[in-house]
This record gives structure tokens, C-alpha cells and sequence, in this order.
């Protein structure tokens, strides 16, 4: 996968999230947004795992009982964390870098489906190191 096969996933997912927010509107609940958001991927043949989750290791120990989980990982190379609040807070930031360097993924979406427009302000784009390995 190039950057710009990268890039043209993020705009589908991106597209489907504005067709959810435009049959569903702001105001339910995350989960909601989250059943509508895997059937608008699964119709566009993007695939994607849902409630993915994330095993925790500190050094040589495997904290079994502990793990974190990521709402959407699609093509298992961008992390999508949907939100249904007022407005995103640093700590979704914070939780969506750490799941997508936890998984080695190089790109991550913050979807907020509590605003006016999806595409004006409704979503946060992310990119970390493992951005860089992948060719132009």
C-alpha cells in the first residue's frame, strides 16, 4: 500500500462516516454510530475488524488480564475511534496514538458523530512514525 492508497482509504471511510451522520444525524449514543459505520463499510467492501483488541506487555511481562480496545481497524492499517461528544478532548487524541502504536499502524481517525458536518470539523486526522515506512 502506497501513501496515496492510504490517503484515498482514509476518504472512503471519511465518506461513509458522512453518509451515517446524514441518515442518523447527532445525538445517539456511540454504539449506534459504531453498528451503522461497520454495515456502511461492509456495503462499500471495506474491510475492517471491529473491537479489536489490544494485548498490554511491560518488558517480559504479558498483562494478560489487561488490554485496551480499538473501535475500528480497517485493512489493518488505520486505527478508527468513533466519538459521539461535544467535542474531542485531548485524551481521545492520546487514546487513538496509543492504539495505533500498539498495533504499528500508520494512520488513525477520531470521528465525532455529535456535530453539524462530519467533513467540516468532525473528524481528526493522525499519522505516526510507521507513516514513514510506508512508499510514496
Amino acid at each position: 500500500m502506497t501513501k496515496g492508497d492510504l490517503n484515498k482509504l482514509q476518504y472512503e471511510i471519511i465518506g461513509a462516516a458522512i453518509e451515517v451522520h446524514k441518515h442518523m444525524g447527532p445525538g445517539l449514543l456511540e454504539s449506534v454510530y459504531h453498528r451503522c459505520m461497520k454495515h456502511e463499510l461492509a456495503n462499500r467492501g471495506i474491510k475492517f475488524r471491529s473491537e479489536v483488541k489490544i494485548n498490554l506487555n511491560y518488558k517480559d511481562l504479558e498483562l494478560e488480564d489487561e488490554f485496551l480496545r480499538c473501535d475500528l481497524l480497517v485493512e489493518d492499517i488505520i486505527v478508527v475511534e468513533l466519538k459521539a461528544v461535544e467535542c474531542f478532548a485531548p485524551i481521545h487524541e492520546t487514546i487513538l496514538l496509543t492504539y495505533m502504536k500498539l498495533q504499528e499502524v500508520p494512520k488513525g481517525l477520531l470521528i465525532n458523530f455529535t456535530c453539524s458536518n462530519i467533513a467540516d470539523g468532525g473528524y481528526k486526522s493522525f499519522v505516526n512514525n510507521f507513516y514513514r515506512l510506508i512508499p510514496d
